[in-house]
């Protein structure tokens, strides 16, 4: 890990994390858990339209194009959005032990400049489980799957029930996700984020 956080050391009890057998296959795309997600929705105009791919074991690859609407500096990322990218697909990790968890803690290390036009190429895995603490790592390169570092994550996440959202949502929203007729869109709605 990269952070140099207690918090994100996983304890010596810790477990390696075990795929979910209903996971989805590793190459098939997981799609939007929510479709006004700004990480990975397909109804947020200015989100990232971040798209995963489960891996082996409990990782994903994941990619999204930097727009014009997500710069800081002129022409170049805003570091926020690459945050947001990162724990987006810290998140879709969730989906492959196919539990409900939101961000604990996120560190970012910002290694390099990501310029507007660049596709950041993200990969994550699970490192390790401690009861309902989910331990993870995630980097970003441009020019590639192989290319340079540009940013790198530590996170932790919490497993959560779905009360959790009932309790803290919009309830407007959280009554249409329950309603759909689809089970996987509805469990996914409640996949990720605080």
């Amino acid at each position: 890990m990269s952070g140099n956080s207690a918090a994100l050391q996983p304890p010596a009890d810790a477990v390696p994390p075990v795929r979910h057998p209903d996971a989805p296959a590793p190459g098939e795309l997981l799609g939007a858990h929510y479709g006004q997600c700004f990480g990975c929705g397909d109804e947020q105009p200015h989100g990232l339209h971040l798209q995963a791919r489960a891996g082996e074991g409990v990782s994903i690859t994941a990619e999204f194009t930097v727009q014009p609407a997500h710069q800081g500096a002129p022409g170049l990322a805003h570091g926020g959005v690459l945050a947001t990218a990162l724990d987006e697909t810290l998140g879709s990790l969730n989906w492959l032990l196919r539990t409900i968890a939101v961000t604990g803690r996120l560190e970012t290390d910002f290694v390099r400049p990501v310029p507007v036009g660049t596709v950041l190429h993200l990969q994550a895995e699970v490192t390790a489980v401690a009861g309902r603490k989910i331990y993870c790592t995630a980097t970003g390169r441009i020019g590639g799957p192989d290319g340079p570092v540009a940013v790198r994550a530590d996170g932790l996440f919490i497993e959560v029930k779905v009360d959790h959202f009932v309790d803290h949502g919009r309830q407007e929203e959280i009554q249409a996700a329950m309603q759909d007729p689809d089970q996987v869109r509805r469990a996914r709605a409640f996949e990720v984020n605080p």
